[in-house]
């Protein structure tokens, strides 16, 4: 059985302990995102806050902060959904084993949306709704977990509609407040084309934005589904509850969400966004988004307002991803042919680094393998969904180890240093479109991308150790081994130029060949301290086209590569967006509050 509603689960949460209560008054501003920050670095439960500053609503975060809280709460669909998109992937499997498959027909049946005539909401103000600001130099309050909807204007009806999750800014900057909201989405969303048809007609796009509801039903608006195939549908399978909605004034209600917001997205019409902390463990800028002219603010008479606090990875929205991959795992190799297993790496930010494994099967004929079909594969996944805004796609050939694992990422590495070839496997796309939220380029959705395709044999031992007459160039100091074949240097100047490293190297044919990774840093003994920190500088801080140096370098037809090690400047340069911060004294006052509060006493 699903959930008919968020406090349905929120009882049940409670029930079996993955819940807590905080009765004491807490501050949207800043503070309860920084109680939030806390309880889920401690791998804590979820947090229900009863007492909200200056709002009459009650609050819940972390609901998904673990990835077994997640499976908690699915735990009656989960095998379920998964056996769905396993039958989608491989409809033979049905033929092999139909007992196996027989009961799939009554939980689709959930699939289909359910229109009903009346609501039983009542209406309130944007400024009604709980204010939440999560990071200090944030332009205003947001909704971290909307569900935004929107029709193809071609093709209405629900089936056709398009359920997503983009930041809404409800107050700050320009917006008239209880009149506009800020809506902010990225590349590759479905809300973009229904916008762009919208637009073509000089029309208004009506959007939906529903907060709350059965869990299902947020965790819908986050599914990769393929375009023109409606996330309603996946909502009503996971939850085992048929997408219950009406119509009013045109616009369509979720009967079944906690706070419903309706307006209107004229074409042109846009006003400065942000800035906000986002996922990448940065600020994303202020930027023109659509302003939402608002129509209506819909309630439950028992709502509660969900939301979570989005940072530097691991944060709550890792559990998202965990489940992602665990739902949808199997359909990515079914999609492109070769491919093995992907892994969008959560700790570097999800986007600026992929990890693949793909066949090697062109010439088998041929003694000496080097990268062929994972190329071709490569450029599938480059074309592929959201894995088209990948920043770094490093690939390697199953056949060199039936045991490789992309979530293993230091074995993965460990795999490809000792086999790449960098006068051969840089391939490099410029000048392209970007992450939204990705400021190492120079322009927002601009950038580029690096494919680093490794196969074939063993080249080589990695350096676990400098070698005894290791030294540096001038400006750069304090080196650090990440990992086997990994070095870190610091420079303390973003000016200083890389390539005096390069020169300087090419005569060390030691350090060249046994480190073939060098990563240029701020601060190396942060930099190497986790695997976790090395994946989040070098990924995120660095434009493969800009920033991307090697040792003995060339460039020939066109083709770059370097005969010596790679090296990544990874520094944070003007143009990049400030780093996420916690505010001193914020934490402090949360410190007095779970000195003094009983709920929040060994929480905190």
């Amino acid at each position: 059985m699903g959930y008919s509603s968020l406090r349905e689960c929120i009882n049940d949460l409670e029930k079996h302990k993955h819940l807590v209560r905080i009765k004491e008054e807490v501050d949207p501003n800043l503070e309860m995102a920084a109680i939030h920050l806390r309880v889920f670095e401690a791998g804590g439960p979820a947090v229900y806050f009863e007492n909200i500053k200056g709002c009459k609503f009650p609050a819940v975060s972390n609901l998904f902060g673990t990835t077994e809280r997640s499976r908690f709460i699915f735990r009656d669909t989960l095998e379920t959904v998964k056996k769905l998109v396993a039958l989608k992937a491989d409809p033979t499997a049905f033929l092999k084993n139909p007992f196996q498959y027989a009961e799939l027909p009554f939980h689709a049946f959930n699939a289909l949306p359910r229109k009903k005539y009346r609501i039983a909401h009542s209406t309130a103000n944007i400024s009604d709704l709980p204010q939440i600001k999560c990071w200090e130099k944030d332009g205003g309050a947001f909704i971290t977990l909307p569900q935004v909807f929107t029709e193809d204007i071609d093709k209405p009806g629900v089936m056709n509609g398009n359920l997503g999750m983009y930041r809404i800014q409800l107050s700050g900057n320009d917006y008239v407040q209880d009149k506009e909201i800020g809506l902010h989405y990225q590349l590759h969303r479905g809300i973009g084309v229904h916008q762009t048809k919208a637009n073509a007609k000089g029309q208004p796009l009506k959007v939906s934005i529903f907060v709350g509801g059965p869990p299902s039903h947020s965790f819908a608006a986050v599914m990769p589904l393929p375009e023109g195939l409606s996330e309603l549908t996946f909502a009503g399978v996971l939850g085992a509850r048929r997408f219950r909605y009406t119509l009013v004034d045109g616009y369509v209600i979720s009967n079944d969400a906690d706070f419903v917001i309706t307006g209107e997205v004229y074409p042109n019409e846009n006003k400065s966004e942000g800035p906000f902390g986002d996922h990448l463990g940065y600020y994303s800028l202020k930027h023109d988004f659509p302003v939402m002219r608002v129509h209506k603010v819909y309630h439950r008479k028992d709502a509660i307002w969900p939301f979570t606090v989005v940072g530097r990875p691991p944060q709550e929205d890792t559990a998202f991803g965990n489940m992602i991959h665990e739902i949808a795992g199997a359909m990515i190799p079914a999609s492109i042919p070769g491919l093995q297993d992907v892994h969008a790496v959560d700790a570097s930010g999800v986007h600026p680094l992929l990890l693949a494994l793909g066949s090697e099967r062109y010439t088998p004929y041929i003694k000496e393998r080097k990268p062929q079909e994972i190329l071709t594969i490569a450029n599938h996944i480059l074309g592929f969904n959201q894995m088209s805004l990948a920043k770094y796609l490093i690939i390697a050939a199953k056949n060199d180890n039936k045991n490789l694992d992309t979530h293993d990422v230091q074995g993965f590495f460990k795999h490809i240093l000792e086999r790449v070839d960098w006068t051969r496997d840089l391939h490099f796309h410029t000048r392209t479109t970007m992450d939204t939220l990705d400021y190492s380029g120079t322009d927002i959705n601009s950038g580029s991308k690096v494919v680093i395709a490794a196969a074939g044999e063993k080249k080589r031992e990695l350096g676990t150790s400098l070698p005894s007459d290791f030294s540096l160039a001038e400006g750069f100091s304090n080196p650090r081994i990440v990992m086997p074949g990994v070095l870190v240097l610091e420079v303390r100047s973003w000016k200083l130029e890389v390539g005096k490293l390069e020169e300087y190297l090419i005569s060390n044919f030691e350090l060249r060949t046994s480190f073939p990774l060098i990563v240029v840093a701020d601060d190396s003994d942060f930099t190497a301290k986790t695997l976790n920190n090395f994946l989040w500088i070098t990924f995120t801080r660095s434009n493969p086209s800009h920033d991307i140096y090697g040792v003995d370098s060339f460039t020939e037809h066109k083709h770059w590569g370097c005969r010596g090690s790679l090296i990544i400047d990874a520094r944070i340069k003007p143009h990049h967006a400030p780093v996420l911060e916690k505010n001193p004294e914020i934490e402090k006052r949360v410190d007095a509050l779970g000195a003094k509060g009983k709920s929040l006493h060994g929480i905190i």
